[in-house]
């Protein structure tokens, strides 16, 4: 394991402000000048995204039930090398994993495996006395030693001098700090969990306010020693050029950029249209570059916006993101929608993941229940539903070969979507991990796949091969 300086940033539940506190954090480390490694626990797009506003920095997922432990640990180490820093945003309550009876995938099992100490952010909104006795059983439930600091959020200055001292006593734990109630910051969430960067008034200004008090009132040097301490089980982090005698500090600017995971690109890149906008912006960066690593040249496009497909394209990529908020506007592009339709009617290499798959229908349906003409690749269309069709993990078993994978072979994706296409195909079959219900799933057939379920390519890099490969051969 490296020895980057590391933390992860956990709490008892969802909604306690780790994606807050993380964000701030963040910013105060670009402020800086460190060079910083941001993760977050799990499948979602959305936290990223506020990493890589905050610090217009790489941020990536880190997904057991995806990735598996040694892509997971190969990825965290890949990405989090050579930096000053690493910050894991975890991902609902500190031990909730995939299913109700168990930790595995876990903000807890992730920090395990990547050794990596954790900060809990404890929510004293509606409490004061009985955070600690919360703290203490979040700390030793299990791993005793792993959990470090605590920061307590919604807290004012006199909860804080009051409670700091009792907690610490009773829990043998460093209390960092406090955030206060800041309102101005707030930061709105919607079904899909938190709001795109572009829709939030004043983000920067809002993540600035919030690493402007985060200076005032954690104690950034008790952090940054936290970082460096390792934890309990496993070496203590001490590289970066940090060493355990000495303060954090920021490495020098310019360093010759790494490696890109050892594998040689060909001498012809392969030209793959990716669709990136606010209607399509959920793709994993580190899918992305594996994508490029194994040979492929990206060509984004706004399907919002332009008019075609980037000129030689041999592939086309659709990501998930709200095409539902900007159905109006796809619909009015009909020039790209046909185009799209006759090139993939026409044979061109197509994968395409929950708002991609869900554009490529006939019709959609906005928020408001109006229908709007999409791309036809796919009959039938996409209405929104009361409440969630599908919500979590899945693996997925192909029913026959198909572009990206051989027949018998199972896929792990997540699906979350409010949407229900009224024909989602039926070439492999959906089993949830521990009810062990089923379903069909994806319409997976010569030059296309498309489906609600989101992959990682990381966690398969056959898939890409075979994509890469059949767009090779498309066209003259």
């Amino acid at each position: 394991m490296i020895k980057t300086p590391r933390l992860c940033i956990a709490a008892g539940s969802s909604g306690a402000g780790k994606t807050t506190l993380s964000c701030a954090l963040l910013k105060v480390l670009a402020d800086r000048g460190f060079d910083t490694a941001a993760f977050k626990c799990g499948p979602d797009y959305i936290d990223p995204m506020f990493h890589r506003e905050v610090t217009r920095a790489f941020s990536s997922n880190l997904d057991l039930f995806m990735l598996g432990e040694e892509t997971l640990k190969a990825l965290f180490e890949k990405n989090a090398e050579g930096k000053d820093i690493a910050v894991i945003e975890g991902v609902m309550g500190f031990y909730d994993g995939m299913d109700a009876a168990s930790s595995e995938g876990s903000t807890w099992d992730i920090a395990r495996i990547t050794e990596t100490p954790v900060i809990l952010a404890e929510d004293c909104g509606a409490s004061s006395l009985s955070a600690a006795a919360r703290i203490y059983g979040m700390a030793r439930f299990k791993t005793p030693g792993m959990v470090r600091g605590v920061i307590l959020n919604n807290c004012g200055e006199r909860m804080f001098a009051a409670l700091k001292p009792v907690i610490e006593k009773e829990t043998g734990l460093r209390v960092c700090g406090f955030l206060p109630r800041m309102k101005d910051c707030k930061i709105e969430s919607r079904h899909l969990g938190l709001v795109t960067p572009e829709e939030i008034e004043d983000i920067r200004s809002k993540i600035s306010a919030l690493a402007a008090q985060l200076e005032k009132s954690v104690d950034m040097d008790m952090l940054f020693e936290l970082a460096r301490g390792g934890v309990a089980g496993g070496p203590p982090p001490a590289g970066g050029g940090s060493g355990p005698d000495r303060p954090l500090h920021p490495v020098p600017r310019g360093r010759a950029a790494r490696g890109a995971g050892g594998r040689a690109l060909p001498l012809k890149s392969i030209p793959i249209a990716i669709a990136s906008d606010r209607a399509f912006c959920f793709y994993y960066k580190d899918a992305l570059n594996l994508l490029r690593e194994m040979g492929a040249e990206l060509l984004f496009f706004s399907p919002l916006s332009d008019k075609r497909l980037p000129r030689g394209a041999k592939g086309l990529y659709l990501g998930g993101g709200y095409p539902e908020l900007y159905a109006g506007v796809l619909a009015d592009n009909e020039t790209l929608r046909r185009g799209i339709r006759e090139a993939v009617q026409d044979g061109l290499p197509c994968v395409a993941e929950c708002g991609g798959f869900m554009y490529l229908h006939e019709r959609l349906s906005d928020e408001a229940g109006k229908a709007h003409p999409m791309c036809g690749v796919i009959k039938g269309g996409c209405e929104k539903q009361e409440r969630l069709v599908r919500f979590g993990y899945a693996a997925y078993t192909a029913l026959d070969d198909n572009l990206l994978c051989r027949a018998g072979v199972t896929l792990r994706g997540h699906e979350f979507h409010y949407w229900e296409s009224d024909n989602p195909g039926g070439s492999f079959e959906a089993q949830k991990p521990g009810s062990g219900k089923t379903w069909r799933a994806i319409a997976a057939e010569g030059n296309l796949f498309a489906g609600f379920p989101h992959f990682h390519f990381c966690a398969n890099p056959e898939t890409v091969e075979r994509f890469l490969t059949k767009c090779e051969h498309y066209g003259p």
